[in-house]
């Protein structure tokens, strides 16, 4: 079963749910500010999707810039930066889809196609 996080009021969110439903994949829906992803699960779906870290992380969201992550991230370990985006899914770039060995981070339809 495909693991599909998202924020429910996020248009991006809902586009990527509505391609999902057009296109009849089965999925199991997540909302990533009441059930964020935990440490263990950040580790293992950046190790999958080969993107760099910082990928990750909702750089356009309020919460990242009230932090001022822009001028911090750099100067966080790896294990700081897995830390801090399991401490609030808003930190977190949604939509993300965990498909078996292939996790997508944001929607882009092209590369969603990968899991069809």
């Amino acid at each position: 079963m495909n693991l599909f996080l998202c924020y429910p009021k996020c248009t991006t969110c809902q586009k990527a749910k509505k391609w999902l439903d057009e296109n009849k994949i089965d999925y199991q829906e997540r909302h990533i500010k009441e059930h964020n992803p935990t440490e263990q699960e950040l580790r293992e779906w950046h190790q999958k999707s080969l993107l760099p870290i910082k990928k990750f992380f909702n750089t356009s969201g309020l919460v990242y810039k009230s932090m001022e992550l822009s001028k911090k991230l750099q100067t966080l370990s790896e294990d700081e930066q897995y830390a801090l985006l399991a401490s609030d899914g808003m930190l977190v770039k949604r939509p993300i889809i965990v498909s078996g060995e292939t996790v997508l981070v944001g929607f882009k339809e092209i590369e969603w196609e990968k899991i069809k």
